[in-house]
């Protein structure tokens, strides 16, 4: 019998490597920087039981760790200093997010915690709570 994977990727997701993809069209991101982005993201894992939805880290510089939440929320809260938010209408920059495949190559980028069909996206509330959990 073989196994094969469950998950149905998303539209946005790349078969292979990585691709930049214009936030708030798919989703819309929020980014903490190195250390306190590892442990947001740890704490969204766990409270979710590993199903915390998409987080993409980057292997170089600042580490930063992106967490893609649905088209439109990000604007809808107010997130503590140092939580970057991208996307959302009325903002006056266009950004765009590295997306890497499931699987393969994709160096400078990794998944985190990947999207699965039951979180295509990042609970807002609940990475509001974790990031006011490390203040």
């Amino acid at each position: 019998m073989t196994m094969t994977k469950v998950i149905d990727p998303l539209e946005w997701v790349p078969a292979s490597g990585h691709q930049l993809h214009m936030v708030g069209v798919h989703f819309d991101a929020v980014r903490i920087e190195g250390v306190r982005g590892e442990l947001v993201a740890e704490e969204l894992i766990e409270a979710a039981k590993g199903d915390a939805g998409p987080i993409v880290c980057e292997a170089t510089g600042f580490r930063w760790m992106y967490l893609l939440l649905a088209p439109g929320v990000a604007r809808k809260h107010h997130w503590p200093l140092g939580v970057q938010r991208f996307g959302g209408r009325g903002s006056r920059t266009v950004a765009y997010i590295g997306i890497p495949a499931l699987d393969g190559n994709t160096w400078p980028l990794r998944w985190y915690s990947e999207p699965t069909p039951t979180a295509p996206y990042v609970v807002a509330g609940a990475l509001l709570a974790a990031c006011q959990a490390l203040e």
